[in-house]
């Protein structure tokens, strides 16, 4: 018999809402170049997987969308800020809170209570993020659980914007970032190599 999580439905809710609002957000906000410092220019929008949820038990992938720009100076292809840590798949909040759980149990157990707040992270995926460094995560506890005050914020801006289209930047300053105590949220390698971890 399949134990049950325990995971109040109050937080599924909040967690599953925040994210679900996050679907077709825009972030278009980089001065400059963050190889050079040199003037940037527009280029063009990419598709980006904030997250995968459970929606009425299937699968559905939410996508933000990331302005990428062209340097005048040294001719790299650089994104706005957005939060997405370096060679990740998923937004920062969600690769946050698979850090945080899998210091208090173990990956596969990690990918249950994910599931109960209908996210969908593999165990895998939970396990390649657990062995990386991210510097420290801001957390708090709720509902018995420590978690990652970027998807907690991230949640209570989305409550106060009901009815309201959400901005790139102020959902970036809800997540905490861009924040220079941790690892940087600019996407590293060739223009190609981004796109292929997009998709």
């Amino acid at each position: 018999m399949k134990k049950t999580v325990p995971v109040s439905p109050m937080l599924a809710d909040l967690v599953g809402g925040a994210l679900v609002a996050m679907d077709g957000v825009t972030f278009t906000d980089r001065d400059v170049c963050p190889s050079c410092g040199g003037p940037v220019t527009g280029h063009d929008l990419r598709a980006k997987r904030f997250a995968v949820i459970l929606d009425h038990e299937k699968e559905r992938t939410i996508r933000v969308y990331v302005k990428r720009f062209y340097c005048q100076r040294c001719n790299t292809l650089c994104y706005a800020d957005a939060p997405f840590y370096p060679d990740t798949r998923l937004a920062s909040p969600i690769v946050d809170l698979c850090l945080l759980l899998s210091h208090q149990m173990p990956f596969n157990r990690v990918a249950q209570y994910l599931r109960a707040m209908r996210i969908v992270v593999d165990r895998g995926t939970i396990r390649n993020y657990a062995s990386r460094d991210f510097g420290t995560i801001p957390a708090a506890e709720l509902f018995g659980l420590l978690l990652p005050l970027s998807l907690l914020n991230l949640a209570t801006f989305i409550l106060g914007h009901e009815r309201r289209p959400i901005v790139g930047a102020e959902a970036l300053a809800a997540c905490g970032l861009p924040s220079t105590g941790r690892t940087a949220l600019h996407d590293r390698g060739s223009p190609e190599e981004r796109d292929q971890r997009d998709k």
